[in-house]
């Protein structure tokens, strides 16, 4: 088995079963996602204590890529800090749009390498918006009032 089909079985192993699909019950912040152009939506649910993520997870409905997504990133930012989180999405987004990625401390280095599944899809520039979705909408949560945020449209 090749890198490249191994990769493609991980994204549909997330896609066909998501981790962390559910509504998070006590959730600190939260936001909606929405890509209108292909359809996607995502509610991430994030409960924050003492500045780490203590628990994630995500509802919604999309393409693989878009359920594989978040069903990664819900893995990966479980117990991260908000520094971390914040590097974290730096680092993917730079891995699936083709930018400069950052270097990430070694203490990251292994999650940073779980995400690389995905980085395949800034061949397909279509594609982008459903891998960081996911991302953004969690962005967007993080960034909003405790209790949530309003919607959230990647365009």
């Amino acid at each position: 088995m090749d890198l490249r089909d191994l990769y493609q079985d991980i994204i549909l192993d997330h896609g066909r079963h998501p981790r962390n699909f559910r509504v998070l019950p006590g959730a600190s912040h939260f936001a909606h996602g929405h890509n209108p152009l292909c359809g996607d939506k995502v509610t991430i649910f994030v409960r924050l204590e003492d500045g780490r993520v203590a628990d994630v997870s995500f509802e919604g409905k999309g393409c693989a890529i878009s359920i594989a997504s978040a069903s990664l990133m819900t893995e990966i930012m479980l117990d991260k800090t908000m520094a971390e989180a914040q590097a974290l999405f730096a680092h993917f987004h730079a891995q699936v749009t083709g930018g400069d990625e950052t270097d990430l401390s070694p203490g990251l280095a292994e999650e940073g390498d779980r995400l690389e599944p995905l980085a395949g899809v800034r061949s397909y520039p279509a594609r982008v918006k459903c891998a960081t979705l996911a991302w953004h909408t969690f962005d967007a949560a993080m960034a909003g009032a405790a209790g949530g945020s309003g919607p959230l449209k990647t365009e």
